[in-house]
């Protein structure tokens, strides 16, 4: 028996990995975050499978269902939404299954971030634009935030910047990134990057939160800000430069 973290995705169905997939397809047990992935990925699940929507419960009543699960002999998909290696829960979830002796494995998952990315079609490091992508988000009622990794520290670099689980503190990010960036630096807000109701407000520090209140958005919503996202003239990268030696392809003669 084995539990089987899976990144099922930012949202569209579609885009869980094949291994994500296959693990769901033979496991007859399937913990899934009902509020955050969608529920097609339980079409995945095998015939007779216990679905267990995990939104209400407690931590200690998901480990419950690890317990149980394991004295029957039963594999479990663990489905949670974008990619594991942040603000998923993993690390006190796997501290349970090593303290009951219980296997585990961890398929990772598209990030939100990469989602929004991608519906805004740019790519969030350019030569010479910015080279670097903080992922960070602001204080909340369930973590604090280390005094190294404030918002600040992070604009002084002024690199691309994925800021999570902050729309609901849109004003006082934007307020606290201006100084640094200035307030023609652009920025975009995503919501729920790659759902049917997905919506996108652009503009810059000086405007978006004027354009936000003529969308507003509550919770699963990203905010990017660097100038990657409307760079102008950018040098190409080198990799592709005919003149660029490296393995596979040598100088022309």
């Amino acid at each position: 028996m084995t539990v089987h973290f899976i990144g099922a995705g930012p949202g569209a169905p579609d885009l869980i990995t094949l291994r994500g997939r296959d693990l769901i397809a033979r496991s007859k047990v399937c913990l899934f975050a009902g509020s955050l992935v969608p529920r097609a990925l339980l079409d995945h699940c095998p015939e007779g499978a216990r679905l267990i929507d995990t939104a209400p419960m407690s931590l200690d009543e998901i480990a419950a269902e690890f317990e149980r699960a394991h004295c029957e002999g039963l594999d479990v998909a663990r489905l949670q939404s974008g990619d594991l290696s942040i603000w998923s829960a993993l690390g006190e979830q796997i501290r349970r299954l090593e303290a009951r002796g219980i296997p585990y494995t961890v398929t990772p998952g598209v990030p939100a971030f990469a989602a929004a990315a991608a519906a805004l079609g740019c790519e969030l490091t350019l030569p010479e634009v910015a080279q670097s992508l903080v992922l960070t988000r602001t204080e909340g009622r369930a973590s604090s935030i280390p005094s190294g990794e404030r918002l600040e520290a992070f604009a002084a670099t002024k690199t691309t910047l994925a800021i999570h689980l902050s729309i609901h503190a849109a004003d006082k990010v934007i307020a606290r990134l201006t100084p640094y960036y200035g307030a023609d630096c652009p920025a975009a807000i995503v919501f729920r990057a790659s759902w049917p109701d997905q919506r996108i407000v652009r503009g810059d520090l000086g405007t978006i939160l004027e354009a936000l209140a003529e969308a507003p958005m509550e919770r699963t919503a990203l905010i990017l800000v660097g100038h990657v996202l409307k760079p102008g003239g950018f040098r190409d990268s080198a990799l592709y430069d005919p003149d660029y030696r490296r393995r596979f392809r040598g100088v022309p003669e």
